[in-house]
């Protein structure tokens, strides 16, 4: 027997199609030689001639005979596109509905159809209750060069969960003719019919290229058909009463001139009487072996690589293999693939950690799931094929796996027997390269009755691999950068508690574009001497990474003069100073403000950015705060100035970037009015009052810069929450400071706080009126979510932690209250500094 046509035709008959395209089952036409059985059948017809393989038509009827599934085959054969025949009564399109009754052939738009073989029940609709088989010529389509074609037909009623009700397969009579003999003496002697898998040889291999034939359906429903086929008989081809030929479908090579010409010449010598040439069948296999890998690696490396998701790129690499190139598909990536931790260093070892990540297979559904899971890592040992792929990057080729292999390979499954799955399959191991580093690698594993993995797979398999390798390091890099972009910008934005003293504050960040998510916004706020917050939105020029490293240093610096307790004007002054000293390129906009609770009042002052919205609890009200403008930080020799503004309980500040409210193409101020009446529409609860915001702005399309977006309500501090005292810089006032703090948390029921808030107040107040040089020392008490004690004075040393000897009479003051404040802390102030304490309000 021919190697290379033996070679062939195994593979064709040991594969299963692709259940994704439907596209196998009908495309082209086989004709063997009479040595060179195809389709596992090995029954010659009339003359020697052997018929295995031809391109089958696949339609699918539903229950309410209306046709669900029309293949590329029924198409060719039928001459009606799938978007004309899908949803058209079945009877109206195929030869089946001649062949109901011999004495019912009606005309039809395509032609009359003649009616051969058993008669099927009355109607679609009543469903037919065994197999049926038939012949049927018919006129084609207008147009066509053929005049009449002749169809074989084969019917299956369906039966069980589903809305299939009827399966069809039909074939073109015309190429199962003998070259030389007349059409009509040909053709008499093919008929259509059934033969269980007992009646003929070859009838495991027909069985595993049932699927051939079947539409694009889920697995389940595959096997139901599947089951039902086989059980019901395979459509076979009769050339005598004693000659029966299974029909299996071709995988398809395309005809190219060059191949018609070989044929051509192989038939022309045979009608002379000569025998046809000797390589002639050898390189027409030769070259549909070749021509079928390409056209596979082409199918598949159309179907990955759709996405950037590392997640979904596993599973379409998985996905495009099964069925077609193998049953089994499992693929590990390294460990440093899957965290996302960059590109993998070194070549793997045997303490190398491989993730379980994708399992595709073609076995019942769960099989697979408890022993190997996806989502499971381990190593593999050194004598193990896996290590031997992984380190040497080549593919390793297992034909069949041994009893011994078998149970070496389960050694490595703790109390799992992995042994029936996979004794006796065939195996190829490929590895997932990029940059010649190796990120993971595939096994595939066929069923033990297909034919075998063979060098022509192996270097199948190794393209395959690359081509996924690059894929697959695609989606990594990608996967990788945003990470760090992601943790990147969360390291610069900074975590504001929703509550501040007398405010509560939401923000929301929106990046620009999906690709960057790293750029120039930001939002804080600073806790300030006096109950006071500082709140700040900025935006620097310009986007990405240099953007952000720009914000990062200009946040910080504005942190950095905020603990100073510099007024709003100086602190811009300062940081455009330091903008211009960083470099030309620190251009930014900043709008910063100071929010006193106890006083009520807003003082803002601006450096270049879009004005703030201030919304009036009292009725709503929404405005724009008219603020000098000013200039973008880092222009240098421009003044700013502030404004203060009296606010009430309940109003709400929104500060955002212009990034929410500018459009290209569009006046910004149609951005700004939209922005306050946003703001001004009533909200259950801040974060809701930022998503009405974002909502009303964000979905007017066009936006590409970053967004950063600040509301703060201001609660104020009532008067009665507020105590305060001025002490005289005399050692005797310490003792009246603590007395004066006691009484006051017996008023505001806060006993409990009273031994520590008393013994911290007289630490802190003997240490101003040591320090303090005129002014006399002011003690205040602030009631709210925590007990705030604050104390000025006038001299600027800020008190430090010292350690303290046991002999040593100072140096211990501020380690009790270290010890004893929920926090505590010191900041110098125009005329000196504040040392201030918190202490918890125990819950009522």
């Amino acid at each position: 027997m021919d190697r290379d046509a033996d070679r062939d035709t195994g593979r064709d008959a040991g594969r299963t199609p692709d259940r994704g395209t439907g596209r196998d089952a009908d495309r082209g036409i086989g004709r063997g030689r009479p040595d060179v059985p195809e389709g596992g059948s090995g029954v010659n017809g009339p003359n020697g001639v052997a018929v295995g393989r031809i391109p089958l038509a696949v339609v699918v009827a539903d229950r309410d005979g209306l046709v669900s599934h029309w293949s590329r085959g029924a198409r060719r054969l039928f001459g009606i596109g799938k978007e004309d025949a899908v949803g058209r009564p079945a009877m109206d399109l195929l030869p089946v509905s001649g062949a109901l009754s011999e004495d019912t052939a009606t005309p039809h738009a395509y032609g009359a159809y003649d009616g051969l073989g058993p008669d099927l029940e009355s109607s679609l609709d009543g469903g037919l209750s065994y197999p049926a088989a038939g012949r049927a010529r018919l006129s084609a389509a207008p147009g066509d060069r053929v005049d009449r074609v002749d169809v074989l037909w084969w019917a299956y009623p369906l039966v069980g969960p589903g809305p299939e009700r009827l399966l069809v397969l039909a074939a073109d009579a015309g190429g199962l003719r003998e070259e030389g003999a007349s059409g009509s003496a040909a053709a008499e002697r093919i008929a259509p019919g059934f033969a269980l898998h007992t009646d003929f040889p070859g009838a495991e291999e027909l069985a595993r290229r049932l699927p051939d034939i079947l539409p694009s359906m889920s697995v389940g429903e595959s096997a139901r058909i599947v089951a039902q086929v086989l059980e019901l008989g395979y459509p076979v081809l009769e050339f005598s009463q004693n000659d029966l030929v299974p029909v299996t479908p071709d995988w398809g090579v395309p005809r190219r001139a060059e191949r018609r010409l070989r044929q051509a010449r192989a038939a022309a010598a045979t009608a002379a009487g000569e025998p046809p040439p000797q390589d002639a069948e050898a390189e027409d296999l030769e070259y549909a072996a070749v021509r079928e890998r390409l056209e596979f690696l082409n199918e598949v490396s159309g179907r990955i690589g759709t996405s950037l998701d590392l997640s979904r790129t596993i599973v379409e690499v998985s996905r495009a293999v099964v069925p077609r190139f193998t049953d089994v598909a499992g693929t590990y990536l390294r460990e440093q693939v899957v965290a996302g931790e960059g590109f993998p260093d070194g070549v793997p070892d045997t303490t190398t950690m491989w993730h379980r990540v994708a399992l595709e297979h073609t076995d019942e559904p769960g099989r697979w799931d408890d022993v190997v899971p996806v989502g499971e890592a381990m190593p593999f040992p050194a004598h193990t094929p896996f290590f031997q792929c992984m380190t040497t990057g080549e593919p390793v080729l297992v034909p069949r796996i041994s009893e011994q292999m078998g149970h070496m390979i389960a050694a490595q499954f703790e109390k799992r027997d992995i042994r029936p799955l996979i004794t006796h399959r065939s195996m190829l191991v490929v590895p997932l390269k990029a940059r010649n580093v190796v990120l993971g690698f595939m096994i595939l594993l066929r069923h033990p009755e297909r034919v075998e993995f063979n060098d022509m797979d192996r270097v199948t398999g190794a393209e395959l691999a690359a081509r996924a390798g690059l894929v697959l390091d695609n989606a990594r890099m990608y996967t990788y950068q945003e990470s760090v972009a992601e943790t990147l910008q969360d390291s610069m934005l900074p975590q504001i508690a929703p509550r501040m003293s007398g405010c509560d504050i939401a923000t929301r960040y929106l990046p620009g574009t999906l690709l960057g998510r790293v750029g120039g916004d930001w939002f804080d706020s600073v806790k300030l001497p006096g109950s006071r917050t500082a709140l700040v939105v900025g935006d620097v020029m310009g986007h990405g990474l240099n953007s952000a490293a720009m914000m990062g240093q200009l946040r910080t610096a504005v942190q950095t003069m905020a603990a100073l307790d510099l007024p709003p004007a100086q602190l811009l002054r300062n940081l455009d100073d330091l903008a211009q000293r960083l470099g030309e390129h620190y251009l930014a906009t900043c709008l910063y403000a100071i929010y006193d609770p106890i006083a009520s009042e807003l003082e803002i002052a601006n450096a270049g950015h879009i004005p703030p919205v201030l919304v009036r609890a009292e009725d709503g009200r929404s405005d724009l705060l008219e603020l000098p403008t000013g200039a973008p930080v880092g222009v240098g020799g421009v003044p700013f100035e502030s404004v203060r503004v009296r606010v009430a309980p309940g109003d709400r500040l929104v500060m955002c970037t212009d990034g929410l409210v500018e459009v290209r193409g569009e006046d910004i101020g149609v951005g700004l009015a939209t922005l306050c009446e946003s703001a001004a529409h009533p909200a259950a609860s801040m974060d809701d009052a930022c998503d009405t915001i974002i909502r009303a702005l964000n979905t007017r399309g066009g936006r590409k810069d970053d967004v950063a977006l600040l509301m703060a309500r201001l609660n104020g501090i009532e008067p009665e929450d507020v105590a305060l005292w001025r002490i005289g810089l005399d050692p005797a006032e310490v003792g009246r400071a603590r007395a004066a703090v006691r009484e006051q948390l017996h008023v505001w029921d806060l006993p409990s706080l009273a031994d520590h808030a008393e013994l911290m107040v007289g630490e802190l107040v003997t240490n101003a009126v040591n320090h303090s040089h005129a002014r006399p020392v002011e003690l205040r008490l602030v009631r709210g979510d925590t007990l705030l004690c604050e104390v000025d004075d006038d001299d600027h040393t800020l008190p430090t932690l010292l350690s303290a000897g046991p002999l040593d009479e100072r140096g211990r003051g501020m380690r009790v209250v270290s010890t004893l404040a929920r926090e505590w802390g010191a900041s110098r102030t125009g005329s000196g500094k504040t040392v201030w304490f918190e202490l918890t309000v125990p819950l009522r």
